[in-house]
């Protein structure tokens, strides 16, 4: 069965970071979208882009498109707009997809779901910027979210990233409408994924105990499982979307 995808990025990411899942994804048949969200874009203006903006182009995106149908699939902070999209977006969605991402709550922003030196992280890097935005330390990234490959493929995607507009990641959604209809949804976790550490911040069970009766689906790798392991996870995506 063809199925229409459109896959949200993470923070500091864009479009391009699906391509080696939406080639798998084409392959067998199925339509796939990836669009980067305001802020994200090469020379985009960061410091005055907020979350709800992020949200508004997305459901724009897919109204103007016409998609219907659509498996929603949002990558770790990709939670937050594909939440906040969602009641808007409901006559449009077959199946919410949560990947190795935060599932939040009205009220509750990125921060608050993250452990507090990430919080201190996010703020600093913010304060240091021109533009109210963030970065994730090349440390931080080779260590806890692309270790899974060599030293130079991590030298080779860093630079690819961009600054995350900070108030995207300190604010909140009014969800409320979202979780009364309780869409269908599944939730995908690489099983190194070490964006989020084990323990009470961890990925697993948190975030998927907020998806009633959502399946937990594995896929191998890290949390840019989409670069590393592209084919296993396109395959853990068509399975969560015929959950």
């Amino acid at each position: 069965m063809s199925r229409t995808f459109v896959l949200v990025h993470g923070a500091c990411h864009a479009g391009w970071s699906w391509r080696p899942v939406a080639e798998h994804l084409q392959a067998q048949g199925h339509a796939v979208h990836a669009p980067t969200l305001p802020g994200l874009n090469t020379g985009d203006q960061r410091a005055n882009i907020h979350l709800p903006d992020t949200v508004d182009y997305l459901v724009d995106y897919v109204e103007r498109a016409d998609l219907r149908e659509v498996t929603l699939v949002g990558h770790s902070w990709g939670g937050f707009p594909v939440s906040g999209a969602a009641a808007r977006l409901a006559t449009r969605i077959s199946r919410l997809v949560y990947w190795s991402a935060f599932v939040p709550r009205s009220g509750e922003t990125l921060i608050d779901l993250c452990p507090p030196a990430y919080g201190e992280m996010f703020r600093a890097s913010a304060a240091a910027s021109p533009d109210n935005s963030v970065m994730f330390p090349f440390e931080v990234f080779c260590a806890a979210f692309m270790q899974d490959v060599s030293t130079e493929t991590q030298k080779l995607v860093y630079p690819l990233l961009e600054r995350q507009p900070f108030h995207t990641m300190n604010e909140s959604l009014d969800l409320d409408e979202w979780e009364r209809l309780q869409l269908p949804s599944s939730y995908v976790l690489s099983k190194d994924d070490l964006a989020l550490p084990p323990g009470e911040f961890a990925w697993a069970p948190r975030f998927p105990e907020r998806l009633p009766g959502a399946p937990l689906i594995y896929t191998p790798g890290s949390h840019e499982s989409q670069l590393t392991q592209p084919e296993p996870l396109a395959e853990a995506l068509i399975q969560a979307a015929a959950a």
